[in-house]
């Protein structure tokens, strides 16, 4: 294993970091925040190095740009961080046995948690601040396509933790290589936990080649049904939102459902999406209602549906009822986050119950799941497993517990 040496230094430099208070971790993670926006040019012009490798109409070109804007907002995603209460030392059960033993269950870091991430620079700095703050260290594997701006994010952490006293090894950036996922994926008693963020090809490559614990996080087939009792205005702002938003992120909307009654409404629900050129993909019977209404639109075929674009396009789907929308949901959503649009409650009840899937919506877009906006902070991915963390992930998610049990000299019989 050529990066050995690499793993060894990472998990012994974790034992490190339970020495440190959390008043010491949050001033060095508003350290780092300074230094983000103090070191804008010297982050942009690597990143500009990574752009310049990409056609501006790749869909990730979204993900992999980095702007004075989207800095700021990174340095203050950390400095948020720094201010949650520490997720360590938690004492999530205890009680006392009748033979005086006393068991305490408290909450403690993983270690080492390994990160495989694509084109998206600004998770190097989110998954620092997290794994910092929760006392792991982290073991970095980011995609070629950001590889310059991940080495200059890292190189001005290590700086940071140089100022302050704490090894450099806390944080390490993989190669950005095939080889270099492989090992991490068989770093069987250094890396603890492994998190890969991105794509279906890569979710799939890691859970069916990992030798170390992993959690599915990223990939998202999202759905939005609109029902017969859907608010026509409502409806066009919140399938706007959830497509248009940011089109390359997984909770982004991919296959709008519709029923057939509100075909005769359907132009104006999809009119906004026209200003952004959304390619739509839509079924007969959609196609039929909108043809020579809307600019950009194609026939639909089975390849449509089941799809993550991460694009500006939308496939539409007619059902007949909110069963067939849940039958559509459950053979072509990937369990990451679905949406109702109704005014029924019991309909939407309905949905929420029966929907498979870590986030479940009623008249809010998709575009809501994300850890920042459900008062978590930044977050390290979104689960989309059923065991272990489910959702969007942040400081709780990456810790486990050990029990801790004090006696007084008892004998087991």
């Amino acid at each position: 294993m050529q990066l050995k040496d690499t793993f060894e230094r990472v998990k012994r430099a974790s034992k490190s970091l339970a020495l440190l208070s959390d008043e010491q971790r949050n001033e060095i993670l508003n350290a780092v925040a300074d230094a983000i926006i103090g070191n804008k040019t010297r982050i942009l012009e690597a990143n500009a190095q990574d752009l310049a490798k990409m056609s501006k109409e790749n869909p990730l070109y979204d993900r992999l740009q980095l702007t004075d804007s989207r800095l700021e907002g990174i340095a203050s995603d950390m400095r948020n961080v720094a201010t949650l209460p520490s997720p360590l030392g938690h004492i999530t059960k205890q009680k006392t046995l009748p033979n005086g033993l006393h068991l305490c269950r408290v909450s403690v870091p993983f270690g080492v948690i390994g990160m495989i991430y694509e084109a998206r620079p600004n998770v190097t700095f989110d998954v620092f601040s997290l794994c910092f703050k929760s006392g792991n260290a982290c073991v970095l594997k980011g995609g070629k396509d950001a590889d310059c701006s991940n080495r200059e994010e890292v190189s001005l952490i290590h700086e940071i933790l140089d100022k302050y006293g704490v090894s450099k090894d806390v944080v390490a950036l993989l190669p950005a290589t095939h080889e270099a996922t492989g090992e991490m994926l068989n770093a069987v008693g250094y890396v603890d936990l492994c998190i890969p963020r991105g794509g279906r090809k890569l979710i799939d490559f890691v859970r069916d080649t990992a030798r170390i614990p992993v959690i599915e996080t990223g990939a998202g087939v999202v759905n939005t049904y609109f029902d017969k009792e859907g608010d026509l205005e409502m409806g066009k702002a919140i399938i706007n939102n959830a497509k248009t938003r940011r089109v390359s992120v997984c909770n982004a909307l991919d296959c709008l459902l519709i029923h057939q009654d509100k075909l005769n409404i359907l132009n104006q629900l999809v009119s906004p999406l026209a200003e952004k050129q959304v390619i739509i993909y839509a079924d007969a019977q959609a196609y039929a209602a909108i043809e020579g209404k809307y600019p950009y639109l194609e026939q639909a075929t089975e390849e449509s549906f089941g799809t993550e674009f991460m694009d500006y396009k939308l496939a539409i789907k007619t059902v007949a009822s909110l069963e067939e929308a849940l039958d559509h949901i459950d053979e072509n959503g990937s369990g990451h986050s679905e949406a109702i649009i109704t005014k029924n409650e019991l309909t939407a009840r309905k949905f929420q119950a029966h929907v498979d899937a870590a986030c479940v919506y009623w008249n809010a877009p998709t575009s809501f799941t994300d850890g920042a906006q459900f008062g978590l902070g930044a977050e390290i991915g979104i689960s989309t497993q059923k065991l272990g963390p489910r959702g969007p992930m942040a400081l709780e998610e990456i810790t486990t517990y050990k029990w801790l049990i004090e006696g007084e000299g008892q004998i087991r019989p």
